[in-house]
């Protein structure tokens, strides 16, 4: 393992056939598949709903370029996010944006210096303790880190967490951290551990461990999204490849007295279930497990998919399969407060560009609304983040592409 490498470097020749973005992309994106063209389930075409522009990134100044990675509301409605590059040094930044009359205030919280600071923050959307940001860099330090960013007051104040990327530690951590109730955090590289496969760490206040790591084979390996945390402690997840059919899993660590214990819980099949499950996980108050395959399905586009246990085993449900030969779900779905699920794709659409999507339930069955294609252009395309939604339903997400200079948007959708 070399020092410095992660930036642009893991799997990156997977990305050319696909990708129309002229930046660099990270080190980290599955390849799509070919597959047939027509449309499976329930679904209603795109409702009319405002689609606005809150912010188009520069990467002039301070200002960042290439938000990979979807926003997080606070509970006064401003939005926080990082982009992967952009910047005063051009190695990613964490900004805000705060709501300000008929428009939004945007306000660079730190640049990241490259070196031991860090170095373009990936996927993961960030994560909010005690009034603070936490968040991972996939580059930087020896090969990647954790940081944490503020009290901001007159200036934010930066620390890095924890470098990865020394001995068996793990390497490349792009998906971002995850809090428990006692203040620890959790997150995945996707390289490293004690094979290569990728590892999950936890940061106590008393210092940090590699918690497990993955195998390969038959067990999970190459993962992305930070876990998500359950009311019992548990942690789940998925990778992108790996599982009995190499083509991903979902799976599960549960904490003992004796260290943790994963268990696999489903593995994909390439199938009309749907491959390559990068972008993690959500649950509902009843314990199921949301997520979606950036391929695979019935129409080879990925799929969204729901995990139901009963009985000591997983029953998989498949909610949707969206159309295109790849550019499903990149990212973690989200839901509002009546228990509908939104997320958007990187591809897929009336333009290929990608689109924002809402399933509702319905008499034992989700339908399916395209809620807006991206055109390119000024309102940008290629939506790798998760999106957020807030209490009137208004719903929040970055583009990759596209706005003013071609380096990606913060957008909004008010139903």
């Amino acid at each position: 393992m070399m020092q410095g490498q992660g930036r642009f470097s893991v799997l990156a020749c997977c990305v050319s056939a696909f990708s129309v973005s002229a930046k660099p992309a990270p080190g980290f994106l599955v390849a799509g598949i070919a597959a047939a063209l027509f449309l499976g389930g329930l679904s209603q075409p795109s409702q009319s709903q405002t689609f606005k522009v809150i912010h188009s990134f520069t990467a002039k100044g301070d200002d960042g370029g290439s938000p990979y990675g979807g926003p997080v509301l606070d509970h006064k409605g401003n939005l926080y996010g990082t982009t992967y590059t952009g910047g005063l040094y051009g190695a990613g930044s964490v900004y805000e944006l705060s709501p300000n009359g008929s428009g939004w205030k945007y306000t660079s919280l730190h640049s990241f210096a490259g070196g031991a600071d860090g170095d373009g923050p990936g996927f993961g959307t960030l994560a909010r303790h005690n009034g603070r940001l936490f968040g991972t860099t996939e580059g930087g330090a020896n090969f990647g880190a954790a940081f944490r960013v503020g009290p901001c007051k007159t200036v934010c104040a930066e620390k890095i967490m924890r470098s990865f990327g020394t001995g068996t530690d793990g390497a490349e951590p792009i998906g971002g951290v995850v809090f428990d109730e006692a203040g620890n955090f959790y997150g995945t590289t996707l390289l490293g551990g004690a094979t290569g496969n990728g590892a999950v760490y936890e940061v106590t206040p008393s210092g940090e461990s590699v918690i497990y790591s993955f195998a390969g084979g038959d067990d999970a390996t190459n993962v992305v999204a930070a876990p998500t945390l359950d009311s019992h402690g548990n942690l789940y997840g998925t990778s992108s490849f790996g599982g009995t059919n190499g083509v991903g899993a979902v799976y599960e660590l549960s904490p003992s007295e004796s260290g943790w214990t994963e268990t696999i819980l489903y593995n994909f099949q390439g199938l009309s279930d749907g491959q390559n499950p990068v972008g993690g996980v959500i649950l509902d108050e009843a314990g199921n497990i949301y997520g979606g395959t950036f391929d695979g399905g019935i129409n080879g586009g990925g799929t969204v998919y729901e995990l139901s246990p009963s009985g000591g085993t997983w029953t998989i449900n498949i909610l949707y399969s969206f159309v295109g030969g790849y550019g499903g779900p990149y990212n973690k779905l989200a839901f509002d407060t009546k228990g509908n699920l939104y997320g958007a794709t990187e591809g897929e659409g009336a333009n290929g560009l990608g689109l924002v999507f809402k399933l509702t339930p319905s008499n034992g069955n989700w339908e399916f609304t395209d809620l807006y294609d991206f055109p390119g252009g000024n309102k940008g395309g290629q939506p790798y983040g998760g999106v957020a939604v807030d209490k009137q339903g208004n719903i929040f997400g970055t583009a990759d592409l596209g706005g003013k200079d071609n380096q990606g948007v913060v957008f909004e959708i008010t139903p």
